[in-house]
């Protein structure tokens, strides 16, 4: 916010020897980038407001006659907080400041940080407010431009780098979301893992730049199957996927990772290392109402299991707590 240098305006000013002569004292104000301005509280009407408003903000000098110029003049949106912010903190004599987009004439808008002094009277009454207003459009543009980088990053942190879907740390911040709100209502979980089947020797045939398109293209069609509004669908690890399914029971994900075994193999990616001369995948699914003493990651080891069986069965296959 930097208060204490704003305010320092003031008692800089104050402090000069020379101050007490008005011609130069108006000088001094005018020769800053800070706007000086003052305002009588009993007419509420503009004693002073320096020349720097113009070129700022294109509307006269004269032109700031009372606070009703000085209202309109303040971006719609920021108006009616800071009209009563400002007012509220003039009334109760507090020294205040409020960052605001104040309107230009030519219809666009500067982001403004205006300062205010309380002046008082020997009897504790507010006299007259004075103040700065600073031109803060920089600023702003920069803080803007650090949230949007701040929120990328974000994103990036729960995305993975290679296929684009959702990654294992958002996987598992979801999990234990939606784990809880099951247990809490005692509604089914679904927890379906995939992997590719004889992946290591696909690398170590095609090479892992083919390999890469290999899991770009696995992913872009698992990504098409529809997994409801809650639905997640994440890279679990190298080779491997997994599909998050809230409120679905076990029949629906059954049916969904048979989807996904098919899209798989329906692709026909080349894979000579394989007996079904294609890349296909393994899928373990698990359906769980989660008990009170139950833990997330018991779960995940559960539907790793019936992955690992699915494996040992011959590959490209599903199974399940049905099947298993």
């Amino acid at each position: 916010m930097n208060m204490p240098l704003q305010h320092n305006y003031f008692d800089q000013f104050r402090a000069l020897p020379e101050a007490n002569d008005p011609a130069l004292y108006k000088t001094l104000l005018e020769s800053t980038m800070a706007i000086p301005w003052k305002i009588d509280w009993a007419t509420m009407r503009f004693v002073y407001i320096g020349p720097q408003i113009e070129p700022l903000l294109g509307w006269s000098q004269d032109s700031w006659i009372s606070v009703e110029d000085w209202a309109s003049r303040i971006h719609p949106e920021d108006r009616d907080n800071v009209v009563n912010f400002c007012v509220s903190q003039s009334v109760a004599g507090v020294d205040h400041e409020a960052d605001y987009r104040a309107l230009t004439k030519d219809k666009g808008y500067v982001w403004i940080r205006d300062v205010v002094h309380v002046v008082r009277n020997e009897a504790g009454e507010v006299e007259s407010l004075i103040g700065f207003m600073f031109d803060i459009s920089e600023r702003k543009r920069i803080e803007h431009e650090l949230l949007k980088m701040q929120k990328k990053l974000e994103a990036l942190s729960f995305e993975d780098g290679l296929t684009g879907c959702a990654n294992r740390r958002l996987l598992d911040e979801r999990l234990q979301v939606e784990w809880n709100a099951a247990r809490a209502v005692q509604r089914p979980l679904s927890l379906v893992l995939l992997d590719i089947d004889h992946f290591k020797q696909y690398n170590d045939l095609y090479g892992h730049v083919q390999g890469d398109a290999c899991l770009v293209q696995v992913a872009g069609a698992l990504k098409q199957i529809g997994l409801g509004t809650r639905g997640i669908f994440a890279r679990y690890g190298g080779e491997e996927f997994a599909l998050l399914l809230p409120e679905t029971d076990e029949a629906e994900a059954q049916a969904i990772a048979e989807q996904c075994r098919a899209a798989v193999e329906a692709l026909q990616i080349r894979q000579d290392h394989s007996p079904f001369a294609a890349v296909t995948v393994s899928v373990g699914v698990g359906t769980v109402i989660p008990p009170v003493d139950g833990e997330a990651r018991h779960f995940c080891d559960a539907v790793d299991k019936l992955l690992y069986t699915a494996k040992q069965a011959g590959r490209n296959r599903v199974v399940s707590t049905f099947s298993a």
